[in-house]
């Protein structure tokens, strides 16, 4: 059970105590004042009817007496009813009053009954005192009077008797209350005892928990809350529980982690300088990284617009090759129609030539065919000699027709031999076309690659120029890191020497 739950038990307990005794005396209280109330409302309420009932039969007789003696004194007619009509009012009270109690309510009965014949009876001595003052007397005191002691006697009875009563309650109430003050008394002793032995027992308790005087014990937390931890704190042999013995092993665990944070604030200092002297380095490091790759930025944009050039030349020399190609693969179809065409001329001249040795054959034939009509017409003599002339032109012209087909013939062979080299020629500028044509083709390919490797190298590069641009943000926001790495390192360093200077309160 912790302190607070002792204290709150014993404080509980000594309260307990107190409320018991509170609450016997305010029952006794109650109870005297049930009693004294009761006696009030009923007892003192009927005694002082019945006193005031007795006084004013009192008064009602005295007035009577001096209306006798002066009937024309209105004074005493008027005492005489107002002394009446209080009575009877004093009556009723006392019957309402004496409903609960059957011991009682018929003698207040027989009282009012009685009035009622008293208030007769003093009205007719009334009447008889203006006529007859003596009759008057005889009915006062042989009627009258009579009656009104007939009254007078059960109240006076039951005013002795309630007198007798209040005396009994006063003194009832007196010892009841007298009592209750020496329970309460005993009962305020007796918490007292207890309280003070829970006291008692709480203190030692409270001097056990603590291990020492409060007073001590305040004093050697202020001084470990100071920083002091050089002093040696007492406690009592074999005490292992106590607040004193707890606060000595704080101070204990403190005084080494005081030690420890002091060598551990040393290492810190030399650490954040070191750490502040290779932020330095490396700020100027990456300053000059940050210089490099600009140089560098600006090298690769120049790189790329000069590869940017060489791909569009690429893809120019890419279009004059493949408009070379095209031209190269029209002059190859026109070679093969020459050689197509060659080739018809060729068989056309040998047919020519097939053809001009039938008309030398024809013309040689013709000429033997002259001759012997020359010698035929010699033969006929001067009849043929008409005919030997034509002979002789037809030989004639069969000669130069021979002739002309010979010089045709070698003409037509020239050419023949001519077309034929021709044809040579004309085949081997055609073999040469088609490896124009394919050497084109090749270059065409090799343009076309160049080109695309071009684009390629050109977006390869951009990628390069765009990482070496990302590069030389991360460089900036590495210096910029780097920076604010040395503001931390100069801020540890400062925390560091303010750490060592707070430290340094401490006394070990």
């Amino acid at each position: 059970m912790n302190l607070k739950s002792k204290m709150t038990l014993c404080m509980g307990l000594v309260c307990l105590f107190f409320v018991c005794a509170l609450g016997v005396a305010l029952q006794g209280m109650q109870a005297a004042k049930n009693q004294f109330q009761g006696f009030l409302e009923q007892d003192q309420a009927l005694l002082m009817t019945a006193t005031n009932m007795y006084a004013q039969g009192l008064q009602m007789g005295q007035a009577l007496r001096n209306v006798v003696l002066d009937p024309a004194n209105k004074t005493g007619h008027k005492n005489l009813e107002d002394a009446g009509t209080a009575f009877k009012e004093h009556s009723t009270a006392a019957l309402e009053l004496a409903r609960g109690n059957p011991a009682i309510l018929p003698m207040f009965e027989k009282v009012a009954e009685l009035r009622n014949k008293q208030a007769t009876l003093q009205a007719k001595v009334a009447t008889l005192a203006k006529e007859d003052q003596a009759a008057a007397i005889t009915t006062l005191n042989k009627e009258e009077t009579p009656v009104w002691r007939e009254m007078r006697t059960p109240l006076l009875e039951f005013i002795k008797q309630k007198n007798a009563e209040v005396k009994e309650t006063k003194v009832a109430v007196v010892e009841s209350t007298h009592r209750m003050l020496l329970i309460s008394i005993s009962l305020g002793v007796f918490a007292v005892l207890v309280g003070g032995g829970i006291a008692i027992w709480l203190a030692r308790n409270v001097m056990h928990q603590l291990g020492g005087e409060p007073d001590y014990a305040a004093k050697t937390a202020h001084r470990i809350a100071s920083g002091d931890f050089s002093a040696n704190i007492e406690t009592a042999p074999g005490d292992k529980r106590s607040l004193l013995y707890e606060i000595k092993r704080i101070q204990d665990h403190l005084a080494a982690m005081v030690q420890q944070i002091r060598a551990g604030t040393d290492t810190i200092a030399l650490a954040s300088q070191e750490i502040a002297s290779g932020n330095l380095d490396l700020s100027n490091r990456t300053e000059e990284q940050a210089g490099s790759l600009g140089r560098t930025a600006s090298s690769m944009n120049q790189i790329t617009a000069t590869v940017k050039q060489n791909a569009d030349n690429a893809r120019q020399a890419n279009g004059l090759a493949a408009s070379a190609s095209e031209v190269a693969i029209k002059g190859g179809d026109v070679v093969d129609e020459v050689v197509k065409t060659m080739s018809s001329i060729n068989d056309s001249s040998r047919k020519i030539v097939d053809i001009i040795g039938v008309i030398d054959g024809i013309a040689f034939q013709t000429n033997i065919l002259a001759l012997n009509a020359a010698v035929e017409a010699a033969r006929a003599g001067e009849q043929g000699r008409g005919f030997a002339v034509v002979a002789s032109e037809v030989r004639n012209l069969a000669q130069r027709s021979a002739a002309a087909a010979r010089e045709i013939k070698g003409l037509i062979d020239d050419s023949v031999q001519k077309v034929d080299t021709g044809s040579r020629l004309v085949d081997q500028a055609g073999t040469t076309m088609q490896e124009i044509v394919n050497s084109v083709k090749r270059v065409t390919d090799i343009m076309a690659e160049i080109s695309h490797a071009s684009q390629e190298q050109t977006a390869g590069i951009e990628q390069v120029n765009i990482a070496i641009g990302q590069m030389d943000q991360v460089t900036q926001q590495n210096a910029a890191l780097v920076e604010q790495a040395a503001a931390a390192a100069a801020s540890m360093q400062d925390e560091s020497a303010n750490l060592a200077q707070v430290v340094s309160r401490f006394k070990l």
